[in-house]
């Protein structure tokens, strides 16, 4: 079974397996969080939606087996075009986006009716960017213009262009990067100076918003944060939170068991950004902690790929798109728990939607492919290495680390 499994999906076998049971965990969750949705607004028909995923969680794997098959390499190529690309589509999305809840985040392909979130590509680009330059730079990784000057320039366009409709995940991002550049032995000079630079930003940033609500979307950033600190207040985004924690009590230790929630009916959005909730309420707590550790898994499987990886693209990349999934999903379980403000950031190849599961799968079909390469070379490797042994021939050396 094993080896018929291996001969069709290649590269990690865990992160394989990984993927298979977030797909089951996101078809029942939220079939039991758009049943009465579903039943409300199609007439009764309360597999609407979740026909509708499950066509997505479809597409999405079809995603991951394609990219999985597609050597990593090309992405290298392709860094700066794809960069170049996500500038032009998020200025179309600030110009002539879908806008809902005052934030123009989607852009609609022609003549399908079909809207993507333009961030979500903007995510893949820029991090596969970093990870280009990084690799290219490593015998001079203290070169301020050539190395450290480009990725922040970058960085701060696209994060920039992402900030009027989205905050949270220009601020996600924006960190992702300045982990990358932790990995990547930028020096810790330069890092404390553009960490610093950010402080200063985010300061004025805030000054910003409490004295100028009416610009942008302050005023929501602004409610946010105080509702957050006010746990009292009768905003929507307290009512948000406060259902959630109602449903994270019912849930005890076991859960009351799948297609059992209530809370269903009183959470928004129950099916997104607080998918988490509806978790533990069917399932408890032993359902939540799982969830946690299946995407602490996903970096422990990444992080053993990287330690194996003699080329610093692959490792870089492999890492950075992990980086994006788990940190986009802790966010997620840190709102619905309350311990972090409200910031619609969905639960990766879990949460209902779209766009989010179609990139997701893209980062997850690269590792996979990334994977695939560093486990055929280790095992050429090793072939070599005993066919050598065998001749009596001194072994070479396999630890020699290329760019790509």
């Amino acid at each position: 079974m094993k080896v018929k499994f291996k001969k069709y999906f290649k590269g990690d076998i865990g992160i394989w397996m990984l993927i298979f049971i977030l797909a089951i965990i996101s078809m029942l969750t939220v079939y039991s969080a758009t049943g009465s949705l579903a039943y409300k607004r199609m007439d009764g028909n309360t597999t609407y939606f979740l026909f509708r995923h499950l066509t997505f969680l479809a597409i999405g794997i079809g995603i991951i087996y394609i990219v999985h098959n597609i050597s990593y390499k090309i992405f290298f190529s392709l860094s700066v075009i794809l960069l170049y690309i996500s500038v032009i589509l998020l200025m179309l999305t600030l110009v002539i986006g879908v806008n809902l809840n005052e934030a123009s985040r989607w852009l609609t392909l022609p003549g399908t009716g079909l809207t993507f979130q333009t961030s979500d590509l903007a995510k893949i680009a820029l991090i596969t960017y970093i990870a280009r330059v990084l690799s290219m730079s490593q015998d001079n990784i203290g070169d301020y213009k050539k190395v450290l000057k480009p990725i922040l320039i970058w960085t701060v366009i696209i994060c920039g262009l992402i900030l009027p409709a989205n905050f949270s995940t220009a601020a996600m991002l924006f960190l992702i990067s300045m982990g990358l550049l932790f990995i990547g032995r930028i020096p810790l000079k330069q890092l404390a100076v553009v960490a610093g630079g950010t402080i200063v930003a985010g300061a004025l940033l805030l000054v910003l918003i409490w004295n100028f609500p009416q610009v942008w979307r302050f005023r929501t950033w602004k409610t946010r944060i105080e509702t957050f600190v006010d746990k009292d207040s009768n905003s929507d985004n307290n009512y948000q939170a406060n259902q959630a924690k109602v449903a994270i009590v019912n849930g005890g230790f076991f859960g009351r068991g799948p297609g059992n929630s209530v809370q269903r009916n009183y959470i928004p959005h129950p099916y997104s950004d607080f998918i988490y909730a509806i978790i533990i309420e069917e399932y408890g707590l032993a359902g939540g902690l799982t969830i946690i550790l299946m995407y602490l898994f996903l970096l422990y499987r990444v992080g053993k790929i990287v330690r194996k990886s003699n080329r610093t693209f692959q490792a870089f990349l492999a890492i950075g798109l992990a980086l994006s999934l788990v940190i986009q999903a802790m966010i997620n379980l840190a709102v619905a728990v309350n311990i972090f403000p409200v910031t619609g950031q969905t639960l990766p190849f879990v949460s209902m939607g779209g766009t989010s599961i179609i990139f997701t799968s893209g980062a997850f079909g690269i590792i996979l492919n990334i994977s695939r390469q560093v486990y055929s070379e280790q095992e050429e490797n090793a072939e070599i290495q005993e066919e050598n042994i065998g001749n009596g021939i001194e072994t070479p050396d396999f630890d020699l680390v290329e760019n790509i």
